[in-house]
């Protein structure tokens, strides 16, 4: 926005410069982006941010410096003595809440011609091209205060009538054909606002008039518009439409609705001093009035934000100068009653940046931020909370769903589960007064829970599903003592065999264990394993034990035959794979010091080799065996293959495992790297009392 430093002058009497003017202004958030001169003017360039469109006016920008400066904001002469006809002319708004105010004077005998050079020049300064003196009147009451005008050519409007509507509302039409100031043709939708006389729209409210109605050298009545519309209205017709005007840029941030009286004052005088023209009556429709905000502030939430003690009356004047009114001043606080050109005011923290502003960020020391040492507890608790997030960010992004359920349950869930009597699991807590039999005890687990669920979605014929949930399980201690309360978190997921156009051999159990293996991994917990689990409700050979060091943390794998059977789901070869962990015990495991190293440099080889043990010895057992050899070219190790039958022999299996070797230091040759991987199968052998399959 282009501002003239002479036109300011007007309405803020200072001696500053330019430039220190400029400097202020920029320092409350006004930033002026540059300085040009025009003889002995100063022209500003300021960029006005969009919440605050009261800035956009010489009046907003003279505020701004009274309050800088502590010098009164001068306005121009707005006594108006109008002629005692009585006006033969009416105004409807037909959607007060598109347009809640409408004002208009009607000057009777102006004789249009050329602006006086005074005015000319200081819109040209502005950026705004000279076209008549009511036009440019307007435009130069559009600068002064803000607020936008429509000069009609009082002897085009039918009717002696002004309606404000949309197509829909004003002549029942889904749409119309519309011609504006620059002549184009535009297709005006029903939900867009226009002005219209009695018998036809006359301008697109807000933006631009209308062809038919635009004043011109043979006019000599006008009526002067002055109103104020809902700017999300303005904004989106303005979009649509693809016409943006200097009255639609104001509009659309929000215009002041009680300056609008002042701004059609201001217009109507300067029409009867440099036109010639009479001023005729007064028209004003205002159906919805204006309530202002109040806003509560305390002193010491200003201090607190600022970090500095503001003065009690530095606070006030800083308020008032801005034109802000105070009421209920307390030693604790004060209200602020929000005028309307200030709508970007709307709680507490913007009063404080206004206070912020108008004192002086300059005033504000710099200050080293304390820095507050953390507890271990404290710690603790950041790294659970972290890890509970990304565990839940981690379930959704694989595609789960999170169930929220009630923390009760049955002690017949747990027949069904096989729970021992001595599992602590079993140690559940009574409810004194429960609702119904069925929720009788606070949960010790959080499984009857999601096979509940899973329950539901079958009988709605849901043939897929994949949940998980995060809660707090509950467990008995002895006495009266409160029950220890763990957090757990439990997934569940379903399928049933059915014809796919394509064959997926992936086992469910080694799919949920993969999103498993990549969840724990994600949060920092890589000394996991998987032992041979004997939970009694899960299937003996899809199943494991979740062990973090020599702790179980918790259990994966499918439901067993026999508890699918107590829970008589009637689907063709049904898949209910679950896991659940106790994530406190994981904490301790999480969110160690990672060790960084470079990208390897040398290449690595591998090596695969397949021997026969027993049935009993985990395949897990084998990994570890390798990975604790005592040779730094060990990278790494993975099972690839294991088979059992044909001529491997009864209660025995082959176990293929693959070793990859590589040197920090230099390239590997394959005569060392036989030489190493023979002894590590010797000392594998060694150790399981397996044999090598040949």
């Amino acid at each position: 926005m282009k501002v003239s430093f002479d036109w300011l002058k007007d309405f803020v009497k200072i001696d500053a410069t330019p430039e220190a003017v400029a400097e202020k202004l920029t320092m409350i958030g006004l930033e002026v982006e540059g300085i040009e001169r025009a003889g002995g003017d100063a022209i500003f360039e300021i960029n006005v941010t969009p919440n605050r469109p009261d800035c956009l006016s010489m009046i907003g920008i003279g505020r701004e410096l009274s309050a800088i400066y502590g010098v009164k904001l001068t306005f121009p002469d707005l006594s108006v003595v109008s002629e005692a006809k009585e006006l033969d002319f009416n105004v409807e708004i037909l959607e007060p809440e598109i347009c809640c105010r409408y004002a208009g004077r009607i000057v009777h005998k102006v004789k249009v011609g050329p602006s006086p050079s005074w005015m000319k020049e200081r819109l040209e300064k502005c950026g705004i091209r000279s076209i008549n003196n009511i036009v440019d009147i307007t435009n130069y009451v559009l600068l002064e205060f803000g607020h936008p005008l429509h000069a009609f050519d009082l002897s085009t409007l039918k009717g002696h009538l002004i309606r404000v509507g949309t197509p829909k509302a004003a002549a029942g039409q889904s749409g119309i054909k519309f011609v504006t100031l620059d002549g184009a043709e535009r297709d005006i939708m029903e939900d867009m606002l226009l002005i219209w006389d009695a018998e036809s729209p006359v301008a697109v409210a807000g933006i631009m008039g209308g062809r038919d109605t635009e004043v011109t050298a043979k006019t000599v009545d006008i009526f002067i518009e002055s109103a104020h519309f809902e700017p999300s209205s303005i904004r989106r017709t303005s979009k649509i439409l693809g016409l943006k005007t200097e009255s639609s840029y104001r509009f659309e941030r929000g215009a002041d609705v009680k300056v609008l009286k002042k701004a059609l004052d201001r217009a109507a005088l300067l029409m009867k001093e440099i036109a010639g023209g009479t001023i005729y009556g007064k028209i004003d429709i205002y159906p919805k009035r204006f309530r202002p905000k109040m806003v509560g502030v305390r002193y010491q939430r200003i201090n607190r934000v600022l970090g500095i003690e503001v003065p009690q009356h530095d606070t006030l004047n800083c308020l008032k100068g801005l034109g802000l009114e105070i009421c209920d001043c307390s030693d604790v606080g004060f209200k602020v009653k929000v005028p309307p050109f200030r709508s970007d005011i709307t709680r507490e923290e913007d009063i404080i940046e206004e206070v912020a502003r108008l004192y002086g960020y300059d005033n504000i020391p710099a200050v080293l931020p304390r820095a507050h040492l953390m507890s271990n507890n404290r710690r603790a608790d950041i790294a659970a909370s972290k890890a509970r997030s990304e565990v839940r960010e981690s379930f959704l992004k694989c595609g789960f769903t999170e169930a929220i359920n009630l923390s009760f349950m049955s002690s017949r869930e747990l027949d069904i589960f096989a729970i021992a009597a001595e599992d602590p699991r079993r140690r559940h807590v009574k409810v004194r007064n429960p609702l119904r039999e069925e929720e009788a005890f606070m949960r010790t687990t959080l499984m009857p829970a999601l096979v509940r669920n899973l329950l539901y979605n079958i009988s709605h014929g849901n043939r897929e599903l994949s949940i998980f949930e995060i809660g707090r399980v509950f467990i008995g201690l002895n006495g009266d003592a409160l029950p220890a309360e763990r957090e757990n978190i439990a997934a569940l997921c379903y399928k049933e065999k059915v014809k796919t156009l394509y064959k997926d051999d992936t086992p469910d159990f080694f799919v949920l264990k993969g999103i498993v293996d990549a969840i724990l991994e994600g949060i920092g917990l890589r000394d996991i394993s998987y032992i041979r689990s004997d939970e009694p409700f899960l299937h003996p050979g899809r199943s494991a034990d979740i062990m973090a060091g020599a702790t179980k943390v918790g259990y994966i794998g499918g439901l067993s035959p026999a508890v699918l059977e107590m829970l008589d789901i009637k689907a063709q070869k049904p898949s209910v794979m679950v896991f659940e962990m106790d994530i406190e015990l994981i904490l301790p495991y999480v969110g160690r010091d990672n060790v960084y190293r470079p990208l390897p440099k040398y290449p690595f080889i591998d090596r695969d080799t397949a021997i026969i043990v027993g049935t009993g010895l985990e395949a897990a057992e084998i990994i570890r065996l390798v990975k604790t050899y005592p040779s730094e070219k060990i990278e790494d190790a993975s099972i690839f293959d294991v088979y059992q039958g044909g001529n491997i022999g009864e209660g025995r299996k082959s176990i293929a495992f693959n070793v990859r070797y590589r040197s920090a230091e230099r390239t590997l040759t394959d005569s060392e790297v036989e030489i190493l991987h023979k002894d590590l199968v010797a000392y594998v052998l060694e150790k399981t009392g397996a044999q090598l399959r040949i």
